[in-house]
Protein backbone atom coordinates (compact mmCIF):
# COMPACT_ATOMS: atom_id res chain seq x y z
CA UNK A 1 0.00 0.00 0.00
CA UNK A 2 0.87 3.63 -0.44
CA UNK A 3 1.16 6.17 1.98
CA UNK A 4 1.36 10.03 2.08
CA UNK A 5 0.05 12.32 4.49
CA UNK A 6 -1.85 10.22 7.70
CA UNK A 7 -5.12 11.81 6.53
CA UNK A 8 -4.74 11.27 3.25
CA UNK A 9 -3.24 7.47 3.31
CA UNK A 10 -4.54 5.05 1.46
CA UNK A 11 -5.54 1.99 2.63
CA UNK A 12 -6.99 -1.39 1.27
CA UNK A 13 -10.10 -2.09 3.56
CA UNK A 14 -10.84 -5.62 1.49
CA UNK A 15 -10.41 -8.03 -1.11
CA UNK A 16 -12.78 -10.51 -2.51
CA UNK A 17 -14.28 -12.02 -5.83
CA UNK A 18 -17.05 -10.48 -7.53
CA UNK A 19 -19.06 -12.63 -9.90
CA UNK A 20 -20.82 -10.48 -12.44
CA UNK A 21 -23.02 -10.46 -15.54
CA UNK A 22 -19.49 -9.68 -17.15
CA UNK A 23 -17.44 -12.33 -15.73
CA UNK A 24 -15.65 -12.91 -12.27
CA UNK A 25 -13.70 -9.73 -10.99
CA UNK A 26 -11.24 -9.30 -8.04
CA UNK A 27 -12.81 -6.68 -6.42
CA UNK A 28 -10.61 -4.18 -4.00
CA UNK A 29 -12.17 -1.38 -1.52
CA UNK A 30 -9.60 1.10 -0.74
CA UNK A 31 -10.29 4.22 1.58
CA UNK A 32 -8.63 7.72 0.62
CA UNK A 33 -9.49 11.04 2.60
CA UNK A 34 -12.79 8.78 4.15
CA UNK A 35 -14.42 8.20 1.25
CA UNK A 36 -14.24 4.52 0.00
CA UNK A 37 -13.54 3.88 -3.68
CA UNK A 38 -13.82 0.17 -5.18
CA UNK A 39 -11.69 -1.34 -7.77
CA UNK A 40 -12.62 -4.51 -10.34
CA UNK A 41 -9.44 -6.31 -11.99
CA UNK A 42 -9.66 -9.00 -14.01
CA UNK A 43 -6.74 -10.93 -15.00
CA UNK A 44 -3.40 -9.72 -13.70
CA UNK A 45 -3.13 -5.90 -15.03
CA UNK A 46 -0.16 -5.47 -12.88
CA UNK A 47 1.69 -7.91 -15.58
CA UNK A 48 0.76 -6.14 -18.84
CA UNK A 49 2.54 -3.06 -20.18
CA UNK A 50 -0.69 -0.95 -20.24
CA UNK A 51 -3.60 -2.55 -19.40
CA UNK A 52 -7.21 -0.88 -20.38
CA UNK A 53 -8.26 1.31 -17.36
CA UNK A 54 -11.82 2.74 -16.76
CA UNK A 55 -12.09 5.87 -14.26
CA UNK A 56 -15.76 5.51 -13.41
CA UNK A 57 -17.46 8.53 -11.48
CA UNK A 58 -20.33 7.66 -9.36
CA UNK A 59 -23.58 8.35 -10.53
CA UNK A 60 -26.42 6.95 -8.63
CA UNK A 61 -29.38 7.98 -11.09
CA UNK A 62 -27.36 6.29 -14.12
CA UNK A 63 -25.75 3.45 -12.77
CA UNK A 64 -28.14 2.15 -10.24
CA UNK A 65 -31.70 4.12 -11.20
CA UNK A 66 -31.18 3.58 -14.65
CA UNK A 67 -31.17 7.39 -16.17
CA UNK A 68 -31.28 8.35 -19.71
CA UNK A 69 -30.23 11.91 -18.62
CA UNK A 70 -26.62 10.62 -18.66
CA UNK A 71 -24.63 7.71 -20.36
CA UNK A 72 -23.22 6.45 -17.36
CA UNK A 73 -25.04 3.98 -16.88
CA UNK A 74 -24.31 2.86 -20.31
CA UNK A 75 -20.64 3.82 -19.87
CA UNK A 76 -20.28 1.63 -17.16
CA UNK A 77 -21.36 -1.32 -18.79
CA UNK A 78 -19.41 -0.94 -21.89
CA UNK A 79 -16.27 -0.84 -19.96
CA UNK A 80 -16.94 -4.12 -18.03
CA UNK A 81 -17.74 -5.74 -21.48
CA UNK A 82 -15.14 -4.26 -22.68
CA UNK A 83 -12.32 -5.83 -20.01
CA UNK A 84 -13.91 -8.73 -20.04
CA UNK A 85 -13.55 -9.19 -23.69
CA UNK A 86 -9.73 -8.23 -23.28
CA UNK A 87 -9.22 -10.45 -20.53
CA UNK A 88 -7.20 -8.40 -18.18
CA UNK A 89 -8.51 -4.79 -17.40
CA UNK A 90 -8.91 -2.48 -14.20
CA UNK A 91 -12.18 -0.32 -13.43
CA UNK A 92 -12.27 2.01 -10.18
CA UNK A 93 -15.36 2.88 -9.60
CA UNK A 94 -14.69 6.47 -7.95
CA UNK A 95 -17.41 7.44 -4.86
CA UNK A 96 -17.48 11.06 -4.47
CA UNK A 97 -17.64 12.01 -8.05
CA UNK A 98 -21.74 12.27 -8.11
CA UNK A 99 -22.58 15.06 -10.87
CA UNK A 100 -19.01 15.64 -11.53
CA UNK A 101 -17.85 16.17 -7.90
CA UNK A 102 -20.63 18.21 -6.99
CA UNK A 103 -22.92 16.16 -5.08
CA UNK A 104 -26.32 14.58 -6.04
CA UNK A 105 -28.55 16.90 -4.50
CA UNK A 106 -27.05 19.85 -6.25
CA UNK A 107 -26.81 17.80 -9.58
CA UNK A 108 -30.87 17.43 -9.46
CA UNK A 109 -30.92 21.25 -8.66
CA UNK A 110 -29.04 21.27 -11.82
CA UNK A 111 -30.86 19.08 -13.43
CA UNK A 112 -34.18 21.28 -12.66
CA UNK A 113 -32.28 24.05 -14.26
CA UNK A 114 -31.92 21.86 -17.30
CA UNK A 115 -35.21 21.46 -17.66
CA UNK A 116 -35.88 25.52 -17.88
CA UNK A 117 -33.24 25.43 -21.07
CA UNK A 118 -29.78 25.39 -19.55
CA UNK A 119 -27.35 23.30 -20.44
CA UNK A 120 -24.97 21.27 -17.91
CA UNK A 121 -22.31 23.56 -17.84
CA UNK A 122 -24.68 26.51 -17.39
CA UNK A 123 -26.62 24.93 -14.61
CA UNK A 124 -23.83 24.25 -12.21
CA UNK A 125 -22.36 27.91 -12.87
CA UNK A 126 -25.93 29.41 -11.93
CA UNK A 127 -25.72 27.34 -8.94
CA UNK A 128 -22.38 28.86 -8.28
CA UNK A 129 -20.64 25.56 -9.23
CA UNK A 130 -17.44 24.64 -10.84
CA UNK A 131 -17.92 22.66 -14.41
CA UNK A 132 -15.72 19.93 -12.83
CA UNK A 133 -14.85 19.29 -9.44
CA UNK A 134 -13.66 16.01 -9.67
CA UNK A 135 -10.68 15.26 -7.95
CA UNK A 136 -8.40 11.72 -9.25
CA UNK A 137 -5.65 11.58 -6.62
CA UNK A 138 -7.35 8.16 -4.85
CA UNK A 139 -7.50 6.48 -8.45
CA UNK A 140 -3.69 7.45 -9.25
CA UNK A 141 -2.83 6.11 -5.55
CA UNK A 142 -4.88 2.62 -6.72
CA UNK A 143 -3.43 2.21 -9.82
CA UNK A 144 0.13 2.27 -7.99
CA UNK A 145 -0.77 0.04 -5.50
CA UNK A 146 -2.21 -2.30 -8.13
CA UNK A 147 1.17 -2.18 -9.84
CA UNK A 148 -0.25 -0.37 -12.80
CA UNK A 149 2.00 2.92 -13.56
CA UNK A 150 0.87 2.77 -17.56
CA UNK A 151 -2.97 2.70 -18.68
CA UNK A 152 -4.88 2.67 -21.43
CA UNK A 153 -7.71 4.71 -20.44
CA UNK A 154 -11.15 4.00 -21.59
CA UNK A 155 -12.64 7.48 -21.73
CA UNK A 156 -13.60 10.10 -24.54
CA UNK A 157 -12.64 13.20 -21.70
CA UNK A 158 -9.15 14.12 -22.27
CA UNK A 159 -9.27 16.18 -18.65
CA UNK A 160 -9.09 12.81 -17.58
CA UNK A 161 -5.94 11.65 -19.01
CA UNK A 162 -4.54 15.07 -18.41
CA UNK A 163 -5.05 14.26 -14.54
CA UNK A 164 -3.84 11.16 -14.33
CA UNK A 165 -0.73 11.99 -16.24
CA UNK A 166 -0.03 15.19 -13.83
CA UNK A 167 -0.30 12.90 -10.80
CA UNK A 168 2.42 10.25 -12.38
CA UNK A 169 0.42 8.06 -14.37
CA UNK A 170 1.49 7.27 -18.03
CA UNK A 171 -1.70 7.37 -20.40
CA UNK A 172 -1.02 5.72 -23.40
CA UNK A 173 -4.08 5.52 -25.17
CA UNK A 174 -6.93 6.46 -24.34
CA UNK A 175 -9.75 4.76 -26.69
CA UNK A 176 -13.20 5.25 -26.75
CA UNK A 177 -16.06 3.06 -25.74
CA UNK A 178 -18.34 2.72 -28.84
CA UNK A 179 -21.54 3.76 -26.74
CA UNK A 180 -24.65 5.45 -28.57
CA UNK A 181 -26.26 8.67 -27.47
CA UNK A 182 -29.76 8.49 -26.46
CA UNK A 183 -32.40 10.73 -27.53
CA UNK A 184 -32.77 12.02 -24.28
CA UNK A 185 -28.71 12.45 -23.33
CA UNK A 186 -27.98 13.65 -26.73
CA UNK A 187 -27.99 17.77 -25.86
CA UNK A 188 -26.16 17.30 -22.40
CA UNK A 189 -23.58 15.01 -24.74
CA UNK A 190 -23.19 17.40 -27.21
CA UNK A 191 -22.52 20.21 -24.57
CA UNK A 192 -19.44 18.34 -23.04
CA UNK A 193 -18.16 18.36 -26.74
CA UNK A 194 -18.58 21.51 -27.49
CA UNK A 195 -17.87 23.30 -24.10
CA UNK A 196 -15.50 20.34 -21.82
CA UNK A 197 -13.55 18.92 -24.76
CA UNK A 198 -15.13 15.59 -25.12
CA UNK A 199 -14.15 13.80 -27.79
CA UNK A 200 -17.03 14.36 -30.93
CA UNK A 201 -19.79 11.64 -31.53
CA UNK A 202 -17.76 8.89 -33.73
CA UNK A 203 -16.03 12.16 -35.24
CA UNK A 204 -14.43 12.17 -38.87
CA UNK A 205 -13.98 9.25 -39.67
CA UNK A 206 -11.77 7.32 -42.40
CA UNK A 207 -14.05 5.07 -44.41
CA UNK A 208 -11.37 3.56 -45.43
CA UNK A 209 -10.28 1.68 -42.48
CA UNK A 210 -12.01 -1.49 -42.64
CA UNK A 211 -12.17 -2.04 -38.68
CA UNK A 212 -15.02 0.60 -38.23
CA UNK A 213 -16.46 -1.58 -35.66
CA UNK A 214 -20.02 -1.56 -37.35
CA UNK A 215 -18.82 -3.30 -40.26
CA UNK A 216 -17.58 -6.27 -38.69
CA UNK A 217 -20.72 -6.20 -36.50
CA UNK A 218 -22.99 -6.37 -39.78
CA UNK A 219 -19.84 -9.38 -41.08
CA UNK A 220 -20.68 -11.35 -38.14
CA UNK A 221 -23.94 -11.24 -37.33
CA UNK A 222 -27.33 -11.25 -39.03
CA UNK A 223 -28.98 -7.78 -39.55
CA UNK A 224 -31.05 -6.55 -41.50
CA UNK A 225 -29.71 -2.67 -42.28
CA UNK A 226 -31.34 0.80 -44.82
CA UNK A 227 -28.75 3.24 -46.39
CA UNK A 228 -29.88 6.26 -48.13
CA UNK A 229 -28.20 9.61 -48.91
CA UNK A 230 -30.43 12.58 -49.16
CA UNK A 231 -30.52 16.45 -49.45
CA UNK A 232 -30.96 18.61 -46.40
CA UNK A 233 -34.26 19.07 -47.65
CA UNK A 234 -34.92 15.56 -48.01
CA UNK A 235 -34.53 14.70 -51.75
CA UNK A 236 -32.53 11.00 -53.16
CA UNK A 237 -32.86 12.66 -56.43
CA UNK A 238 -33.72 15.74 -58.93
CA UNK A 239 -36.95 15.90 -60.06
CA UNK A 240 -35.86 13.99 -63.25
CA UNK A 241 -34.13 11.16 -61.38
CA UNK A 242 -30.86 12.15 -62.06
CA UNK A 243 -28.75 11.28 -58.23
CA UNK A 244 -25.23 11.37 -59.66
CA UNK A 245 -24.20 12.15 -56.78
CA UNK A 246 -26.30 12.89 -53.90
CA UNK A 247 -23.26 12.76 -51.47
CA UNK A 248 -19.73 13.14 -51.80
CA UNK A 249 -16.91 9.73 -52.54
CA UNK A 250 -16.75 9.79 -48.97
CA UNK A 251 -20.06 8.45 -47.63
CA UNK A 252 -20.17 5.84 -51.35
CA UNK A 253 -17.03 4.52 -50.01
CA UNK A 254 -18.84 4.29 -46.54
CA UNK A 255 -21.61 2.61 -48.79
CA UNK A 256 -19.28 0.22 -50.24
CA UNK A 257 -18.06 -0.71 -46.84
CA UNK A 258 -21.86 -2.07 -46.23
CA UNK A 259 -22.01 -3.53 -49.28
CA UNK A 260 -18.70 -5.77 -48.69
CA UNK A 261 -20.10 -6.63 -45.10
CA UNK A 262 -23.25 -7.95 -45.94
CA UNK A 263 -24.73 -11.10 -47.70
CA UNK A 264 -27.34 -9.25 -50.01
CA UNK A 265 -27.98 -6.19 -51.07
CA UNK A 266 -32.06 -5.66 -52.19
CA UNK A 267 -33.06 -2.24 -54.02
CA UNK A 268 -36.25 -1.22 -56.18
CA UNK A 269 -37.63 -2.07 -59.74
CA UNK A 270 -36.88 1.82 -60.23
CA UNK A 271 -33.44 1.97 -58.54
CA UNK A 272 -32.20 -0.33 -60.87
CA UNK A 273 -34.57 1.28 -64.39
CA UNK A 274 -33.54 4.93 -63.45
CA UNK A 275 -29.74 4.39 -62.42
CA UNK A 276 -28.82 1.14 -63.74
CA UNK A 277 -26.38 0.35 -60.70
CA UNK A 278 -23.79 -2.52 -60.83
CA UNK A 279 -24.70 -3.08 -56.69
CA UNK A 280 -20.62 -4.60 -56.41
CA UNK A 281 -18.07 -3.61 -54.14
CA UNK A 282 -15.39 -1.39 -55.74
CA UNK A 283 -14.03 1.16 -53.34
CA UNK A 284 -12.98 -1.02 -50.94
CA UNK A 285 -11.57 -5.19 -50.94
CA UNK A 286 -14.31 -7.71 -50.17
CA UNK A 287 -17.07 -10.03 -51.96
CA UNK A 288 -19.58 -8.76 -53.95
CA UNK A 289 -23.09 -9.35 -51.86
CA UNK A 290 -26.44 -11.18 -53.48
CA UNK A 291 -28.00 -8.41 -55.11
CA UNK A 292 -31.53 -8.94 -54.42
CA UNK A 293 -34.11 -7.12 -57.26
CA UNK A 294 -37.36 -6.65 -56.19
CA UNK A 295 -39.59 -5.91 -59.02
CA UNK A 296 -43.03 -7.54 -58.70
CA UNK A 297 -44.00 -6.30 -62.79
CA UNK A 298 -41.20 -7.03 -64.26
CA UNK A 299 -40.18 -3.76 -65.23
CA UNK A 300 -36.25 -3.96 -65.25
CA UNK A 301 -34.91 -4.06 -68.79
CA UNK A 302 -32.93 -6.80 -68.97
CA UNK A 303 -30.25 -5.24 -70.32
CA UNK A 304 -29.35 -3.49 -67.17
CA UNK A 305 -26.09 -4.51 -65.86
CA UNK A 306 -27.37 -6.56 -62.34
CA UNK A 307 -29.13 -8.95 -65.21
CA UNK A 308 -26.00 -8.69 -67.13
CA UNK A 309 -22.82 -9.06 -65.14
CA UNK A 310 -22.12 -12.03 -63.60
CA UNK A 311 -20.19 -10.04 -60.73
CA UNK A 312 -22.68 -11.13 -58.57
CA UNK A 313 -25.46 -13.97 -58.11
CA UNK A 314 -28.85 -12.22 -58.62
CA UNK A 315 -32.32 -12.94 -57.37
CA UNK A 316 -34.96 -11.21 -59.47
CA UNK A 317 -38.02 -11.00 -57.56
CA UNK A 318 -40.89 -10.93 -59.53
CA UNK A 319 -45.05 -11.37 -59.21
CA UNK A 320 -46.49 -14.73 -59.43
CA UNK A 321 -47.88 -14.71 -62.98
CA UNK A 322 -46.01 -11.83 -64.51
CA UNK A 323 -43.73 -12.54 -67.97
CA UNK A 324 -40.42 -12.52 -67.25
CA UNK A 325 -38.47 -11.99 -70.69
CA UNK A 326 -35.51 -14.02 -72.17
CA UNK A 327 -32.32 -12.76 -72.32
CA UNK A 328 -30.66 -12.59 -68.80
CA UNK A 329 -27.95 -13.92 -67.68
CA UNK A 330 -26.67 -17.68 -66.20
CA UNK A 331 -26.15 -15.61 -62.53
CA UNK A 332 -29.73 -14.34 -62.43
CA UNK A 333 -32.19 -16.80 -60.40
CA UNK A 334 -35.84 -15.90 -61.07
CA UNK A 335 -37.86 -16.40 -57.60
CA UNK A 336 -41.18 -15.80 -57.57
CA UNK A 337 -43.36 -13.44 -54.82
CA UNK A 338 -46.26 -15.58 -53.07
CA UNK A 339 -49.57 -14.24 -53.29
CA UNK A 340 -49.60 -12.54 -49.93
CA UNK A 341 -46.34 -10.71 -50.72
CA UNK A 342 -48.45 -8.82 -53.04
CA UNK A 343 -51.58 -8.57 -51.16
CA UNK A 344 -52.41 -5.47 -48.83
CA UNK A 345 -51.85 -6.36 -45.50
CA UNK A 346 -49.38 -4.18 -43.06
CA UNK A 347 -47.36 -2.10 -43.95
CA UNK A 348 -47.03 -2.08 -47.26
CA UNK A 349 -44.51 -0.58 -50.68
CA UNK A 350 -45.07 0.21 -53.88
CA UNK A 351 -42.78 -1.09 -56.22
CA UNK A 352 -40.48 1.65 -56.78
CA UNK A 353 -41.97 4.32 -58.81
CA UNK A 354 -45.08 2.36 -59.91
CA UNK A 355 -47.11 5.64 -58.41
CA UNK A 356 -51.07 4.83 -58.79
CA UNK A 357 -51.11 1.67 -61.16
CA UNK A 358 -48.31 -0.23 -58.79
CA UNK A 359 -47.83 -3.32 -57.62
CA UNK A 360 -47.77 -2.90 -53.82
CA UNK A 361 -45.72 -5.45 -51.83
CA UNK A 362 -45.37 -6.14 -48.20
CA UNK A 363 -41.73 -5.84 -46.51
CA UNK A 364 -42.28 -8.70 -44.39
CA UNK A 365 -43.45 -11.35 -47.14
CA UNK A 366 -40.56 -10.20 -48.94
CA UNK A 367 -37.81 -10.76 -46.34
CA UNK A 368 -39.12 -14.03 -45.47
CA UNK A 369 -38.54 -14.86 -49.45
CA UNK A 370 -35.14 -13.51 -49.16
CA UNK A 371 -34.34 -15.03 -46.36
CA UNK A 372 -34.98 -18.07 -48.00
CA UNK A 373 -31.73 -17.72 -49.72
CA UNK A 374 -29.41 -15.35 -47.53
CA UNK A 375 -28.78 -15.94 -43.71
CA UNK A 376 -26.21 -13.20 -43.45
CA UNK A 377 -26.94 -9.28 -43.13
CA UNK A 378 -29.09 -7.62 -45.52
CA UNK A 379 -28.88 -4.28 -46.79
CA UNK A 380 -31.90 -2.38 -48.14
CA UNK A 381 -29.98 0.17 -50.38
CA UNK A 382 -32.82 1.79 -52.17
CA UNK A 383 -34.80 3.59 -53.05
CA UNK A 384 -36.66 6.00 -50.50
CA UNK A 385 -39.77 3.76 -50.66
CA UNK A 386 -38.24 0.36 -50.45
CA UNK A 387 -36.19 1.77 -46.75
CA UNK A 388 -39.27 3.87 -45.59
CA UNK A 389 -41.51 0.71 -46.37
CA UNK A 390 -39.23 -1.66 -44.07
CA UNK A 391 -38.64 1.11 -41.62
CA UNK A 392 -42.20 1.72 -41.11
CA UNK A 393 -42.74 -2.28 -40.46
CA UNK A 394 -40.09 -2.20 -37.82
CA UNK A 395 -37.75 -4.46 -40.14
CA UNK A 396 -34.61 -2.91 -39.79
CA UNK A 397 -32.01 -3.38 -36.90
CA UNK A 398 -30.32 0.39 -38.80
CA UNK A 399 -30.71 2.95 -40.46
CA UNK A 400 -27.35 4.78 -42.03
CA UNK A 401 -29.40 8.15 -43.70
CA UNK A 402 -26.67 10.58 -44.89
CA UNK A 403 -27.51 13.96 -45.23
CA UNK A 404 -25.68 16.43 -47.59
CA UNK A 405 -25.41 19.77 -47.52
CA UNK A 406 -27.79 20.66 -50.91
CA UNK A 407 -30.74 21.75 -51.25
CA UNK A 408 -32.92 20.13 -54.64
CA UNK A 409 -36.22 21.87 -53.60
CA UNK A 410 -38.44 19.19 -55.46
CA UNK A 411 -37.55 15.79 -56.73
CA UNK A 412 -37.54 12.11 -55.37
CA UNK A 413 -38.67 11.90 -51.80
CA UNK A 414 -35.91 9.85 -49.92
CA UNK A 415 -36.95 8.68 -46.24
CA UNK A 416 -40.99 9.31 -45.80
CA UNK A 417 -43.60 7.28 -44.23
CA UNK A 418 -46.73 7.83 -41.92
CA UNK A 419 -45.68 9.12 -38.72
CA UNK A 420 -47.32 10.17 -35.44
CA UNK A 421 -49.96 13.58 -35.42
CA UNK A 422 -47.56 14.96 -32.36
CA UNK A 423 -43.70 14.80 -31.79
CA UNK A 424 -43.65 12.62 -28.43
CA UNK A 425 -44.59 10.17 -30.36
CA UNK A 426 -41.80 10.64 -33.45
CA UNK A 427 -39.44 7.39 -34.13
CA UNK A 428 -36.74 8.20 -31.62
CA UNK A 429 -33.60 5.62 -31.20
CA UNK A 430 -29.90 5.49 -29.93
CA UNK A 431 -27.52 7.07 -32.70
CA UNK A 432 -24.09 7.52 -33.62
CA UNK A 433 -23.30 10.50 -35.90
CA UNK A 434 -20.07 10.34 -38.55
CA UNK A 435 -18.87 13.41 -40.43
CA UNK A 436 -17.62 11.51 -43.89
CA UNK A 437 -16.16 14.89 -45.49
CA UNK A 438 -19.02 17.29 -45.71
CA UNK A 439 -21.46 14.99 -45.14
CA UNK A 440 -22.92 13.84 -42.19
CA UNK A 441 -24.39 10.42 -41.33
CA UNK A 442 -26.78 9.30 -38.62
CA UNK A 443 -26.30 5.79 -38.02
CA UNK A 444 -29.85 4.90 -35.91
CA UNK A 445 -29.88 1.19 -34.14
CA UNK A 446 -33.23 0.41 -33.85
CA UNK A 447 -33.08 -2.78 -32.59
CA UNK A 448 -32.17 -4.53 -29.26
CA UNK A 449 -30.64 -7.09 -31.06
CA UNK A 450 -28.28 -4.57 -32.52
CA UNK A 451 -27.30 -2.94 -29.53
CA UNK A 452 -26.83 -6.30 -28.07
CA UNK A 453 -24.31 -6.81 -31.27
CA UNK A 454 -22.79 -3.77 -30.76
CA UNK A 455 -21.79 -4.63 -27.21
CA UNK A 456 -19.34 -6.75 -28.35
CA UNK A 457 -16.60 -3.59 -29.55
CA UNK A 458 -13.84 -2.84 -28.68
CA UNK A 459 -12.16 -6.45 -28.87
CA UNK A 460 -9.13 -7.48 -27.43
CA UNK A 461 -6.44 -5.58 -29.67
CA UNK A 462 -8.74 -3.56 -31.70
CA UNK A 463 -10.31 -0.88 -29.58
CA UNK A 464 -12.19 1.84 -31.42
CA UNK A 465 -10.61 4.93 -31.14
CA UNK A 466 -11.97 8.25 -31.22
CA UNK A 467 -11.33 10.70 -33.28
Amino acid sequence: MQQSEQDHALLLESRTVLPTDHGVFTTCAYTFGEVTHVAMLMGDPAQADAPIVRMHSECLTGDTLGSHRCDCGDQLEAALQAIAAEGTGILLYLRGHEGRGIGLAAKLRAYALQDEGMDTVDANRALGLPDDARDYTAAAEMLRDLGTSTVRLLSSNPAKAEALTSLGITVADRVVLPVLDRPENSHYLQTKRQRMRHDPLAGRVAVEDDTFPVYRTLAEHSEVIAQLAQSADGFIAARGGDAEFVSGEADRTHLHHLRAAVDAVLVGATTVTRDDPQLTVRAVEGENPVRVLLDPRSRIPVTSRVLQSPDARTLWLVGQNVEVPSGFGEHVEIVRLPAGATQASGPQTQSEGDGATGTSVDPAAVLRVVREHVSGSILVEGGGKSVSAFLSAGLLDRLFLTVAPVLIGDGVPGVRFEGSAVMGEALRAPFRRYTFEDDVCTEFVLSEAAREHDATYPRPGQPHRGA
